[in-house]
């Protein structure tokens, strides 16, 4: 089973090389864009197990290690490697 977890800082938190990126893509005329915010995407390739079990112990992976849950907030994704489809739940 794959899984993808999504992190990006919170919205109360200054994202200062998401405004970097802003600046930088208006300097190269694409002056439509409001606002960035870059985060990170952590790929997982977990043994197969229920859906349940992995979503458990990928939070538990993310409060442990991956995030920083006073900064920022994540998203896990299940994917289907037979389909390419995913299972989305956000966790804040």
């Amino acid at each position: 089973m794959k899984a993808r977890v999504l992190v990006k800082l919170k919205p109360s938190i200054l994202d200062a090389q998401g405004a970097s990126v802003k600046r930088a893509l208006d300097g190269l005329g694409f002056h439509e864009v409001r606002d960035v915010r870059v985060g990170k995407v952590v790929d997982v390739d977990l043994d197969d197990v229920p859906d349940d079990e992995a979503r458990r112990r990928l939070e538990a992976m993310c409060a442990r290690l991956l995030v920083n849950p006073i900064i920022e907030d994540f998203t896990v994704e299940l994917l289907e490697t037979d389909s390419c489809q995913d299972r989305t739940q956000r966790v804040d």
